[in-house]
């Protein structure tokens, strides 16, 4: 499979302040990425550098095998949905159609028009009349109708409703099907997008922690809950991303101990095994330092 965005060692330092360090991946053609973390993790920032909206401080990056800056061939590939898209005031919901169709040369107005109509957007309405709902609709729209072969959704439904939200998921999976391209995603709301996601990469205090393909994430991390002295035995030894005492019981969720042979001896110990989101790993994993257990 082709490689559509290769980073390498990238870095973007502000002033005294290092927001993106040293991070290196791939990305692949007509996958769907995840790009999460927490607020400030340097997301939005080597999103906006693979985009050529800001300038890498040290590092390599090619997209479509090129340098992004000021190159209109690796531009006119890319859409990028920002969570605070501007337009101009005048703007109405059919201008930025009509602009859209003439920046993206894979733009289906037709299908965007079905769009339009799925959410319920008012097309002769000015967008800064728009709710903040309807305004994520817009951008929603635009990446979707827009089918550029890398397409980035920087939290794209802020202000929408669950409805209007699980709208966008199966708009973008079965269009994703029907037209496939790369696609990623920066969200908050892991547990609802993680049925899309095929790989996923976790940005923490600008560093790259976690890059997977999400089947092999499943069943890497388990907990496993009961008496402190025999969930300390078991977890002896291993990475251990989260722990919660209460009295003399335990529960610990450690990486690593998803094998079969695992859970048997886990079960051996008298435990209780219960499988672990990716939400909840992600949250584990950025949410304090991970340790083997035993060590100080």
């Amino acid at each position: 499979m082709s490689r559509i965005v290769e980073v390498k060692g990238l870095t973007k330092v502000y002033g005294n302040f290092e927001a993106v360090k040293d991070v290196t991946f791939t990305i692949e053609a007509n996958k769907i990425y995840g790009l999460l973390g927490r607020n400030g993790a340097g997301k939005t920032t080597i999103m906006h550098m693979i985009t050529a909206q800001q300038f890498k401080t040290s590092g390599e990056l090619k997209v479509f095998g090129e340098e992004p800056y000021e190159n209109n061939r690796v531009l006119s590939q890319i859409c990028f949905i920002k969570e605070s898209q501007k337009y101009p005031d005048n703007y109405r919901v059919i201008d930025v159609l009509e602009v859209a169709a003439m920046f993206f040369p894979n733009w289906d107005q037709a299908f965007a028009h079905e769009l339009i109509e799925e959410f319920r957007l008012p097309l002769k309405r000015r967008v800064k009349k728009l709710s903040r709902g309807m305004l994520s609709a817009v951008g929603i729209i635009v990446g979707l109708a827009s089918r550029a072969p890398l397409t980035f959704f920087d939290e794209p439904y802020l202000g929408l409703d669950a409805v209007a939200r699980e709208l966008f998921y199966n708009q973008l999976i079965q269009d994703y099907a029907a037209y496939p391209r790369t696609v990623v995603l920066s969200t908050h709301l892991i547990d609802e997008v993680s049925q899309l996601l095929e790989h996923v990469m976790v940005i923490d205090q600008g560093k790259l922690i976690l890059n997977e393909d999400t089947e092999v994430l499943r069943g890497q991390a388990i907990s496993v809950a009961g008496t402190t002295s025999q969930v300390e035995e078991f977890i002896r030894g291993r990475k251990v991303i989260h722990r919660e005492p209460f009295g003399g019981l335990l529960t610990a969720t450690v990486m690593g101990a998803g094998s079969t042979e695992d859970r048997k001896r886990a079960e051996s110990f008298g435990l209780t095994i219960t499988p672990v989101s990716l939400q909840q790993l992600i949250v584990y994993l950025t949410g304090g330092s991970v340790r083997k257990a035993g060590e100080a």
